[in-house]
């Protein structure tokens, strides 16, 4: 209930927001505005997750699931997007939906199932994913994949409303600091 009233508020307040970065990137490479991408969720299953479009329109056919440093793929408007996180914001509209919440493991692409054991999976997917969780606000960017699964784990096993408060809390601390790609 926390989240879809938290959601409700951020949705309202930043929605100025919203609506220039899509006018952005409309001008900078046209549409769509959105990018739209299967991820796995509560229980491993599927939903479609909502982000801003911060990359070329053929991306998933130019390189791999992830990025990296210095990605040719994105685009100019989507570096300051992705620099301040606000590709992230139209997954409120995914906590408004039930498919995630504000704070958990992000949510993983069908491809990384097999980064984990079958018992790593069954935690990984014991908890709702986050719009951040507990790598990003530790690592952003930065966290390798063995410590990015370790930190998620870490997360499915510990979670708590005060631990969720402090990756909150980090997470605002990182968006003013070093910069995501």
């Amino acid at each position: 209930m926390l989240d879809v009233v938290i959601a409700i508020v951020l949705l309202a307040l930043l929605s100025p927001v919203l609506v220039a970065a899509a006018v952005a990137i409309a001008v900078e490479s046209g549409p769509p505005i959105l990018f739209r991408q299967v991820r796995l969720g509560l229980g491993g299953r599927g939903f479609t997750m909502f982000k801003l479009r911060s990359m070329v329109g053929n991306a998933a056919a130019a390189g791999p699931y992830h990025t990296a440093q210095d990605d040719h793929r994105i685009t100019g408007v989507g570096r300051l997007l992705r620099r301040t996180s606000i590709d992230e914001l139209p997954q409120l509209l995914n906590v408004l939906r039930g498919d995630m919440s504000l704070v958990g493991p992000r949510p993983d692409v069908p491809q990384q199932r097999v980064l984990y054991s079958q018992a790593d999976w069954a935690v990984r997917c014991s908890v709702r994913p986050g719009i951040t969780g507990l790598a990003q606000a530790l690592l952003r960017s930065d966290a390798t994949p063995a410590e990015r699964l370790a930190l998620d784990l870490r997360y499915a096993r510990e979670h708590d409303l005060g631990l969720d408060l402090r990756i909150f809390a980090w997470t605002l601390r990182r968006l003013s600091g070093k910069a995501s790609n």
